[in-house]
């Protein structure tokens, strides 16, 4: 095997560098030579020297889910007193907000609901097109399936049905640790890796664009979390429909997965693994850094290791925060700390186009 630092200077350059090269580097390189070469890459991949964000809103649907995963801390079984189906007037009200705010887009998602067809998302899509321009990026993996399953449909001929009705990319939501070892461990009613996979590939080969993810601190090893990035960047060397990479940690307050004692990831192990993102995932032209979870000040420096947008605002976010993740930014301060870290912040569409308002 290639001594570390042959590694990174040819990945810096532009070479592929394979999984067992990632877990060394991971575990040997020096955390500013990752970050070095994570940025070189990215001045190389981006070299405007921009650090981009949305504007939209996670509008979460229902919390009513039939998957019991053990860190969530935001689902809730039908028939409980806290449990919801969001009323349209009350998703319209969200969706005129969120463009008063000069916002794009929304992400909406939901918990895995058991009683929910296909007529209900196509009524629901079709009435915000209806009514609003915006793109609508919605729906992730578990929820497709089990639509799918609940309505007796293939997830391709759901895909078509929701297209049609108004559906313009979807979120990457539900992947966690796409290793079904992990995967059993901490939502073993979940779909499975490979279905996680299929649902993306599905997508991308209607033209649906989506989002790919990994949720770190749940109990996984580098060997872990390395196999997620391989089956990710082996998914996009097929089907090129990812359009970003967003890694980010668990939280784990109100989860019944913290009562195992996983223990938390820290600021400079994310930063580690963001950098890493960047080097072994050659493929996703866009790495985001998750603010919201690891902090502004640690998403701030994760800028130099190889990020090159920051998300979204947050005008909104329920299932994150349920489990205590807080942290909420402006327009103005998403802005100012892009341009204390040295770049020019430029806000973008859903599908990473620059945004001309």
């Amino acid at each position: 095997m290639r001594s570390v630092g042959s590694i990174l200077e040819s990945a810096a350059e532009g070479g592929r560098i394979s999984s067992e090269e990632a877990v060394l580097l991971f575990e040997e390189a020096d955390l500013f030579d990752l970050a070095s070469c994570a940025d070189s890459i990215r001045q190389r991949r981006h070299p405007d020297n921009v650090i981009s964000y949305i504007i939209d809103r996670n509008i979460n649907y229902t919390n009513i889910c039939k998957e019991f995963c053990t860190f969530c801390a935001f689902y809730r079984v039908k028939g409980d007193p806290e449990a919801y189906v969001l009323p349209d007037h009350v998703i319209h009200k969200k969706i005129e907000e969120t463009i008063a705010l000069g916002g794009t887009g929304i992400l909406m998602q939901g918990g895995v609901h058991p009683d929910l067809k296909i007529d209900y998302y196509e009524r629901l899509l079709a009435g915000i097109k209806q009514r609003f321009q915006i793109h609508c990026h919605c729906f992730s993996p578990p929820e497709i399936l089990n639509i799918a399953r609940v309505s007796r449909l293939s997830v391709a001929e759901v895909f078509v049905r929701l297209k049609t009705s108004g559906l313009d990319s979807m979120p990457g939501g539900g992947g966690e640790i796409l290793d079904d070892e992990i995967r059993q461990s901490i939502s073993p009613l979940k779909c499975r890796t490979e279905e996680w996979l299929m649902v993306h590939r599905e997508a991308h080969h209607l033209g649906l664009r989506t989002t790919a993810t990994m949720m770190i601190g749940v109990g996984e090893t580098i060997h872990h979390r390395i196999r997620h990035l391989q089956r990710l960047r082996e998914l996009q060397d097929e089907t090129s429909g990812f359009t970003a990479f967003i890694p980010w940690t668990f939280q784990p307050e109100n989860t019944e997965l913290a009562a195992r004692g996983v223990p938390e990831v820290t600021a400079a192990e994310y930063l580690r693994l963001l950098a890493l993102s960047r080097i072994y995932l050659d493929n996703i032209e866009n790495v985001q850094v998750s603010w919201l979870t690891v902090g502004l000040k640690v998403g701030q420096v994760g800028l130099r290791f190889g990020v090159n947008d920051v998300g979204s605002i947050m005008i909104e976010e329920n299932v994150i925060s349920a489990a205590g993740a807080r942290n909420r930014a402006s327009d103005a301060e998403l802005r100012r700390i892009i341009q204390d870290a040295g770049f020019f912040p430029r806000q973008r569409t859903t599908l990473y186009e620059r945004y001309v308002n």
